[in-house]
């Protein structure tokens, strides 16, 4: 399963890589949405969140819908801007029926939702729909759908002085510092583009994202099928101190294509296991004849003959169990003379619940 971005008819310096402070203040905030995604920024979110006044705490209880399942396209910008007050002055520029579209697509629903081309603002049918889906999200998706409904202009407004407020409580302060460090790994995508062409950047970026031999897509593993097209508009790519495990990619109709992705740390790429891999291995492990297998394997190395008498197979049944879970990766081999010694890949096997989550969040 993957999200596939065109890169027919793209200029190639319009691939671009950079820094927005409007992305990473919205990846912020997803943190403190949601924490569970992120154990290693615990002890920050927890501090942060102590920190804040009671009224910015209920105002961001508002909006996290904005960014909490999903992010709403214009918080992640694909012409990023110096500051953040120049980003949202861009923001403000967007009309409202698509601000509005935008908004709803994270409020009614932790999947990305369709109107069926209908606007909310305009058409009373897809205006109950909208409210139909924000009220079975929950009390205040509802509320924030019928205000955003009601008076976009109002909503919006508070947006912005919601994120202006974050901004004086937490942003401004990180944000040097955090730009100090996005900017060495954007500078390790130039570098890589430069000596080793646009796929070793991509590469880097994560192992979750390629660009196709002809040079004519990128590919993005992730837990959906879709495509869209860069076109001459291009495609951004923004580095994250605060994103991983999440690859946000915004390929709406009418939005230009944006990837945010956890920036390497130390200038190494962040490692991820491909969705495919961890489908092979759960389907391996779900067969009762090769978690038998694997019981054994955990405990030592084993020859064919030696499991087949252990479980009471034929070896050419054995060695068709094998087969899946090496094509799996789960398992390691050792060739002793005559004889082949299979063990379990334990790394690889503890690791399995991890990379699940993994990519199932990215």
């Amino acid at each position: 399963m993957t999200l596939r971005i065109d890169l027919t008819g793209t200029p190639p310096e319009r691939i671009r890589f950079a820094a927005s402070p409007l992305a990473e203040l919205t990846a912020m905030l997803h943190v403190l949405a949601a924490p569970e995604h992120h154990p290693r920024l615990a002890a920050w979110a927890a501090g942060v969140r102590a920190a804040l006044r009671p009224e910015l705490a209920e105002r961001l209880q508002e909006a996290e819908f904005l960014w909490r399942s999903s992010r709403a396209d214009f918080l992640v910008p694909a012409r990023p801007r110096a500051t953040l007050a120049d980003e949202l002055d861009d923001v403000d520029r967007i009309d409202d029926e698509r601000y509005t579209l935008a908004a709803l697509v994270t409020t009614c629903g932790s999947n990305r939702v369709r109107f069926g081309g209908r606007s909310p603002l305009r058409v009373a049918a897809a205006r109950e729909d909208a409210l139909d889906r924000a009220q079975a999200r929950g009390a205040r998706q509802e509320a924030f759908a019928e205000r955003l409904l009601a008076d976009p202009g109002a909503v919006r407004a508070r947006v912005r002085e919601t994120l202006e407020q974050c901004a004086d409580a937490f942003f401004d302060a990180a944000w040097p510092g955090i730009l100090a460090q996005l900017a060495q790994d954007l500078r390790l995508k130039a570098d890589l583009r430069a000596r080793q062409g646009l796929g070793a950047a991509l590469a880097s970026v994560s192992g979750a994202v390629a660009l196709t031999d002809d040079g004519g897509c990128i590919v993005l593993d992730k837990l959906q099928d879709n495509a869209t097209g860069a076109g001459e508009a291009g495609v951004t790519f923004l580095p994250s101190l605060f994103g991983h495990p999440h690859l946000v990619a915004v390929h709406a109709a009418g939005w230009q294509p944006v990837v945010q992705y956890p920036a390497a740390e130390a200038g190494r790429p962040v490692a991820a296991v491909p969705l495919e891999t961890v489908r092979l291995r759960l389907e391996a492990l779900a067969h009762p004849v090769r978690l038998r297998l694997v019981r054994t394997l955990a405990r030592g190395p084993h020859t064919t003959g030696e499991l087949a008498r252990a479980w009471e197979l034929t070896p050419p049944e054995v060695s068709r169990h094998l087969a899946v879970l090496r094509r799996a990766g789960l398992l390691t081999a050792d060739r002793r003379g005559r004889y082949v010694h299979y063990a379990l890949d334990l790394p690889a096997t503890t690791a399995l619940g991890a990379d699940l989550l993994a990519a199932v969040l990215r």
